[in-house]
């Protein structure tokens, strides 16, 4: 996770961005296309950000998945 000040859905850099890689969570393998920075927290006062990898299958559907489930294919 990043100590950094950071904003709702900031894009991050990724080493694979662009590539071919597998969610290993659910099998599916496509272009990761994205990684934010992202708050998913149930309420203002207490923050819960978590990183999140968008992945775009061969149907041009995309899933997101935590960074840690994504592979280099």
């Amino acid at each position: 996770m990043h100590d950094a000040v950071h904003r709702p859905f900031e894009d991050i850099p990724h080493a694979l961005l662009r590539k071919r890689v597998r969610d290993i969570a659910s099998g599916t393998e496509g272009e990761l296309m994205a990684v934010v920075l992202q708050d998913v927290s149930d309420t203002p006062a207490r923050e819960h950000v978590v990183e999140l990898a968008y992945v775009r299958g061969p149907s041009g559907r995309e899933i997101s998945t935590a960074v840690a489930n994504i592979e280099a294919i």
